[in-house]
């Protein structure tokens, strides 16, 4: 418990683990009114109970509301979420290459452009599925909602399997490997390499390593790290 907060979360099971890192819920008083998140090389899918949070996204001036929940693709700017009294949502931390079978646009056009839930997937599947969550019997049959949700949503996605490969292995070397060179050994060309990424991640690898690296230099230890 985090103060007033329960939090749940757990990792799926295949075939979304290899899409996403946990589905979590919290619900109570937020410790914190308003969160500044920086670029973070992962993704965010919520789904929201409760009353509306805002966020600032990039270099935005104003707030937006967001009431049914929201879809952050891989950030390169820092947004700021701000909560409101009681929090109840359901979300998902996603690699960045995992929303990409869950969208129905590319990527890159959400990229620092948080968009609401109903913009992806429609408002009457998106208010079919709230009400069944904000019925469910406890957080975790919320989860295994959610993540059957995701399951039948799930699509075959031309150049994941590349992004995925490329991804890994960039953070295996801590980004310390010629773009050039993963095209070589993936056997398609940079062009094509940086095509798919944006397509899926939203950034191309040279940017997705720039904000993991920025990322890990400002939060050393960070479990992306390891």
């Amino acid at each position: 418990m985090l103060l007033g907060m329960e939090y749940t979360s757990r990792v799926p099971r295949p075939p979304l683990d290899g899409l996403i890192d946990d589905l979590y819920h919290p619900e109570g008083t937020p410790p914190y009114a308003r969160l500044t998140l920086p670029p973070t090389p992962a993704a965010l899918l919520i789904v929201n109970l409760g009353a509306p949070f805002r966020i600032r996204a990039g270099t935005d001036i104003e707030t937006a509301e967001y009431a049914d929940g929201c879809v952050v693709t891989t950030p390169t700017r820092a947004y700021d979420f701000s909560y409101p009294a009681r929090t109840r949502p359901v979300g998902v931390h996603v690699k960045p290459w995992g929303l990409a079978p869950f969208l129905p646009m590319p990527a890159a056009e959400l990229r620092d452009r948080p968009v609401t839930l109903e913009q992806v997937w429609g408002r009457p599947a998106v208010a079919e599925l709230r009400d069944r969550l904000a019925t469910a019997d406890g957080p975790a049959e919320m989860l295994t909602l959610l993540e059957q949700e995701l399951t039948r949503r799930l699509r075959a996605t031309a150049g994941l399997g590349l992004v995925r490969h490329t991804s890994t292995v960039i953070t295996a070397t801590c980004g310390a490997v010629a773009i050039g060179g993963l095209s070589t050994a993936a056997g398609v060309s940079s062009t094509h390499l940086v095509r798919r990424f944006k397509e899926i991640v939203g950034v191309t690898p040279t940017r997705c390593v720039e904000v993991r690296r920025r990322f890990l230099r400002e939060h050393p230890g960070h479990v992306l790290d390891s």
